[in-house]
């Protein structure tokens, strides 16, 4: 795992990110199959260009994107041309203005092959323009091809790694439907594919915020000590949206929430979470570590679980309040869908440091704001020292990895409110990443394209860990099948279902708030 990001600290705000220690990544062909999509135009290009301006992109690097669309070289670096100058303009990158001399670098290697993925004559055309060269293959494209791509590049010797040459594989979620549809496809890529070329890919994990979560916990004798069952209350994990589910109706109907984001991007966050130490930063020891967590996580019960659909609501208040549509009503929705648009469920991590420790999940659309965080509840202090003073209750201690919107760290805890008597006020440290380090915002895909390039697969999930994350939620799934798991209800624009507060509730706890 690279940290592109990484900077030592500086006595003030404002230190600047250093990647002039990082290798530029050996010469090769990066191949986008599906790469006139907005994936490609939107993340991975404005990624590859972050990194070129860094200096860790090789000179002789090119890009191969393979699309059945009718268009000419030209035409795709015009495309590209629009999408980075929106980006470095209104997102921020290392410039205000984009870089001529970068773009020129990387567009005299961008090429364009129109064909089929499901022809051979495809992949022929490809093999002469790779060559002998390391080829990196995104597949950027629908799930049904992930299989045909693969097999395809078998077949006709593209997957081949030979005289030093690597060919790697970038494969994004989602990762089949449920356990058995992954085991599946893991068995399928496994066959023209070995584990080392495989890169699973979850965005998450190029979040800073992310990788930090193992910084912050090994590497700060603050931290460590205190992060077991016999400090921490629970732990909560949250991915709220405010977005509805837009153009993709028809892709979220046979979705939902649960397949959508919890065995891979919640699953990540929470064995990020609860892992032991792994020996060293090497791939194999941080997934194996994650692997053992996930082993010993329960699968989900029913009676733990609560699913959600959005109905017609609101965003904001007065005149100036926007309506929103049902989830029912949205294009491309079913009459009477029982898609969940919203999950929260209770996770029991079964081993000696987290034992009756719960972990709660929840993940939703049309939410009251948008926001992603890891939120580490410890246990509450003695009340007794203050029973005889003007203080009711003590505020909670809550550690928060505020992942999206913005990254960072805060830290909730007591202190005392000035004054001639002993009054306790809730207070706040927060640390976050804008502030502190001088790095314009990034897509979170650029230390995810140079670690596959430079052959580190730390933040990629491993076959072993994909089926971990269906194992848990697959009673959930079978529950959905035979129309056996409930769905509850809730006004798009709030927190969430009444449902889930009260499966916090059993146990006299509650959600952190989404606003505040």
């Amino acid at each position: 795992m690279v940290d592109l990001l990484a900077s030592a600290l500086s006595p003030s705000p404002g230190a600047q990110s250093k990647s002039k220690d990082l290798a530029a990544a050996p010469p090769g062909a990066f191949v986008i199959f599906g790469g006139g999509g907005d994936l490609t135009k939107r993340l991975l290009m404005p990624a590859i260009y972050n990194l070129a301006c860094n200096g860790l992109i090789n000179e002789d690097f090119r890009i191969i994107v393979v699309d059945w669309a009718e268009m000419t070289d030209e035409g795709l670096i015009q495309q590209f041309r629009d999408f980075i100058g929106d980006f470095v303009s209104k997102r921020g990158t290392n410039a205000t203005e984009l870089r001529q001399d970068v773009w020129d670098r990387l567009t005299a290697n961008i090429s364009y092959l129109r064909g089929s993925f499901e022809e051979d004559s495809t992949y022929e055309a490809l093999k002469e323009k790779v060559e002998a060269r390391n080829a990196v293959f995104y597949l950027a494209v629908a799930a049904k091809f992930f299989g045909t791509i693969v097999d395809h590049l078998g077949t006709s010797g593209l997957a081949k790694e030979e005289d030093g040459v690597y060919r790697r594989v970038i494969i994004e979620k989602p990762f089949g439907s449920d356990l058995e549809s992954a085991r599946a496809l893991n068995a399928r890529l496994l066959h023209s594919l070995d584990e080392s070329q495989i890169y699973r890919i979850d965005h998450y994990l190029g979040k800073e915020t992310v990788q930090n979560i193992m910084a912050l916990r090994f590497s700060n004798g603050i931290f460590e000590p205190l992060w077991n069952r016999q400090n921490i209350d629970h732990v909560q994990i949250t991915a709220a949206e405010t977005v509805g589910v837009e153009k993709r109706g028809r892709f979220y109907e046979g979705t939902g929430a649960i397949r959508d984001m919890v065995p891979n991007h919640l699953m990540q966050l929470l064995t990020m979470t609860a892992m032991e130490a792994p020996a060293s930063f090497d791939a194999d020891a941080v997934r194996d570590e994650k692997a053992k967590v996930l082993s010993v996580i329960q699968p989900v019960k029913l009676s733990n679980m609560v699913r959600g659909q959005y109905v017609s609501g609101s965003f904001g208040v007065g005149e100036e309040a926007e309506a929103l549509r049902g989830y029912r009503e949205e294009k491309d929705i079913a009459l009477g869908s029982q898609t969940e648009t919203y999950v929260a469920m209770k996770l029991a991590v079964d081993n000696w440091r987290w034992a009756g420790v719960p972990f709660y999940l929840r993940t939703g659309k049309r939410l009251r704001t948008r926001r992603t965080e890891i939120a580490i509840h410890f246990k509450q202090a003695p009340f007794a020292l203050f029973r005889d003073t003007p203080v009711e209750k003590l505020t909670p201690n809550i550690l928060v990895l505020h992942i999206q919107p913005t990254e960072g760290v805060t830290l909730q805890f007591s202190a005392k409110v000035p004054g001639p008597s002993v009054k306790l006020g809730g207070v706040r440290m927060k640390f976050d990443y804008a502030e502190w380090f001088n790095d314009g915002p990034t897509t979170g895909y650029e230390t995810l394209i140079y670690d596959c390039l430079i052959g580190d697969q730390t933040l990629f999930q491993r076959a072993d860990t994909i089926e971990g994350g269906w194992r848990v939620v697959q009673p959930a799934l079978d529950a959905e099948a035979s129309d056996t798991a409930p769905l509850c209800f809730y006004p798009a624009g709030l927190d969430g279902p009444r449902e889930a507060d009260e499966l916090l509730a059993r146990s006299g706890r509650r959600w952190l708030a989404l606003e505040r």
